[in-house]
């Protein structure tokens, strides 16, 4: 039984204000170098001054996303059955979920304008193996174990032909779309830059938990209707085999994620549920953004603010 009321929540359309396209790209650009394997070479001050430049960046962008959901976060249950039947229940009622944008992509859009969505999802996929990895570090065994066989299924179970992310990539090829940081809309950056900050640091590890949780949640029925608009433009079953993949494993996903991590994190120590709950509403608020972004672009339709808010 749900155990709290069955209402929409409130949601953000953006972050107001000059400069926010220019700073998630800038924290995108950091978040695309700090991660990616390097040599010791450079001027250690230098890199550090910069880093911590960054992260005063990230750090204000997450404290401004977590101010806009804690709210509802503590209305969460903090023993694990309640909290199960609060987070299953983000899947009908948590912002974003049953956005017009995916039945419209299913039955209507056309090659360019599925490109085009492509390609801001791509740009922005921060990479849901990396953050898993990320995620597990010193997490109570369980959970890690919840972890590590998601991880494995993204990376194909030990098979090259089976990794998620080079499926991924051989859709960009089909759909012939470059991503670029540079024709990214910020909101999808905003989403990859809020999953990569989550999963990177130890303070936000609940958060990543709960965001990581609500991606498997809610994410077969949007993949299936990319699939089926993919099907619709003529792309082979092999091009559109990732989201064909994750309209079915996710479920499955989902239903582990919930048993073997959430729920023992949540009965071992009730505090995490709030956080739990507020990284998994940010995420939400995240995509709810990019899908009225999106909309915005691919309609030529005017999006008003539901609510102000600031960005430091």
């Amino acid at each position: 039984m749900i155990t709290t009321p069955n209402v929409k929540l409130a949601s953000v359309t953006q972050f107001p204000g000059p400069g926010i396209d220019g700073r998630q790209r800038e924290i995108a650009r950091w978040n695309r170098e700090r991660l990616n394997p390097q040599f010791p070479v450079g001027d250690t001050v230098l890199e550090l001054q910069r880093e911590f430049q960054m992260k005063r960046l990230e750090a204000a962008f997450i404290d401004q996303l977590r101010s806009e959901v804690e709210a509802q976060a503590a209305t969460a249950p903090t023993d694990a059955a309640g909290f199960l039947s609060w987070f299953e229940n983000l899947a009908e009622v948590g912002p974003g979920q049953g956005d017009p944008l995916f039945p419209w992509l299913a039955e209507t859009a056309d090659k360019d304008q599925i490109r085009w969505f492509f390609e801001q999802e791509a740009a922005g996929e921060a990479g849901f193996d990396d953050l898993v990895a990320l995620t597990q570090v010193k997490l109570p065994s369980r959970a890690k174990m919840e972890l590590a066989r998601n991880y494995w299924d993204e990376m194909g179970r030990g098979n090259p032909k089976g990794m998620h992310g080079p499926m991924l990539d051989s859709l960009a090829e089909a759909l012939q779309v470059e991503p670029s940081i540079e024709t990214t809309v910020w909101e999808s950056l905003a989403l990859a830059n809020a999953m990569t900050a989550m999963a990177t640091s130890r303070r936000l590890a609940w958060h990543s938990v709960g965001a990581l949780g609500v991606i498997e949640l809610t994410a077969p029925t949007r993949a299936k209707l990319v699939a089926q608009g993919l099907r619709r433009i003529g792309l082979s079953g092999s091009e559109r085999r990732y989201f064909d993949i994750h309209a079915v494993l996710d479920v499955q996903h989902s239903s582990a994620w919930n048993a073997e991590a959430i729920g023992p994190l949540v009965a071992e120590d009730g505090r995490r549920a709030r956080y739990i709950a507020e990284g998994a509403l940010m995420r939400l608020l995240c995509g709810e953004r990019c899908f009225r972004r999106y909309r915005k672009e691919l309609w030529a339709e005017r999006v008003v603010p539901v609510a102000e808010a600031t960005f430091a």
